[in-house]
């Protein structure tokens, strides 16, 4: 790789850190409706699942995002977290004998912004089904 590519590179990992370090210390609901945006666009270029499949599946995740937020529903996400990463630094380290990569660093990510990744997740299916 030139050292124009490792320039490209660290500038793209730089730029991309900046953005998650903004969205992670956003409140919830604004990670929330970042996280339907951004999962809208990217859904609506995919449109490749079928339209009431995606739509109900992607609007009964981000309803569930928003009870638990306002407290109709309880999830113990640090719990779940933490089981989550003991049983991902486990598989790793048996598969790989390395360390985690950026795809892990991603993983970790979306596990402790909930909210932006749940809504990322709903916004990608109903941006696939608004096709």
């Amino acid at each position: 790789m030139g050292e124009v590519e490792k320039k490209a590179a660290e500038d793209a990992r730089n730029f991309v850190s900046k953005i998650l370090g903004d969205i992670s210390k956003s409140s919830a609901t604004k990670q929330i409706v970042l996280g339907a945006s951004s999962g809208w666009v990217t859904g609506f270029l995919a449109m490749r699942v079928g339209k009431t499949a995606a739509l109900a599946l992607g609007g009964g995740i981000i309803l569930l995002q928003i009870a638990n937020e306002k407290g109709y529903i309880k999830v113990n996400w640090d719990k779940v977290n933490r089981n989550l990463d003991k049983v991902a630094d486990k598989v790793e380290e048996k598969i790989s004998g390395e360390g985690p990569s950026w795809m892990d660093k991603v993983i970790t990510f979306a596990k402790r912004n909930t909210p932006f990744s749940s809504g990322y997740i709903g916004g990608f299916l109903i941006g696939m089904a608004s096709h």
